[in-house]
């Protein structure tokens, strides 16, 4: 007797394309929410948990759910930067195996996120960018954006006008924007000279 499609068994992320995982997690912006700050803290305090007592680290909220006000993705965005003394491969380890899945690694760049399931996002959802310490321009952005809330309205209007031309094209989307962030980059760094 043939299985009812309802019953197909569904692919799971690891045998997905990247077309299909861009579907199955598109791009969506929604007004800043108050308890965004609330989920990276509860978040923070995961991570501390996980990682030994051992490991020199410095834990950060990025991204657009740090910018006070403007519309974001609903994910939070956490860096963990960490001396060149530490063992990437060992914080690598200790954070898959508490349930952060490892999406990209370079030497000195890990990514992993949380909340993605094989039936679309979870209600809470992260991506964690473990760095070695100072590489961390994303902090600058951060803090020009906040403080220049001109700024942080143009980059609004910038990811509102690119989210529904590039919903189910990520790397179309990050390239979008990479001009603009690069621009206020610079200007935060020399702004805030040695800050981080």
């Amino acid at each position: 007797m043939e299985k009812s499609a309802c019953f197909e068994k569904r692919k799971s992320l690891s045998e997905m394309s990247l077309e299909e995982l861009w579907r199955l997690f598109p791009i969506s912006l929604t007004e800043h929410r108050t308890n965004w700050k609330k989920w990276y803290c509860e978040e923070k305090n995961n991570i501390q948990e996980i990682l030994k007592p051992d490991i020199m680290y410095k834990i950060s909220h990025i991204g657009s759910t740090a910018v006070d006000t403007i519309w974001a993705k609903p994910i939070i965005d956490i860096m963990v930067e960490i001396p060149k003394v530490n063992d990437m491969e060992e914080i690598k380890r200790q954070l898959v195996g508490n349930g952060y899945i490892c999406m990209s690694h370079t030497s000195n760049r890990i990514s992993f996120n949380k909340g993605y399931t094989d039936n679309g996002f979870a209600e809470k959802v992260y991506h964690l960018h473990l760095r070695y310490a100072g590489d961390n321009d994303e902090l600058y952005f951060r803090d020009y954006l906040n403080e220049h809330k001109d700024v942080a309205k143009q980059y609004e209007e910038l990811k509102l006008k690119l989210w529904k031309k590039y919903e189910y094209n990520r790397d179309g989307y990050t390239n979008a924007k990479t001009e603009f962030i690069k621009e206020y980059t610079e200007k935060a760094k020399r702004k805030y000279e040695k800050r981080y």
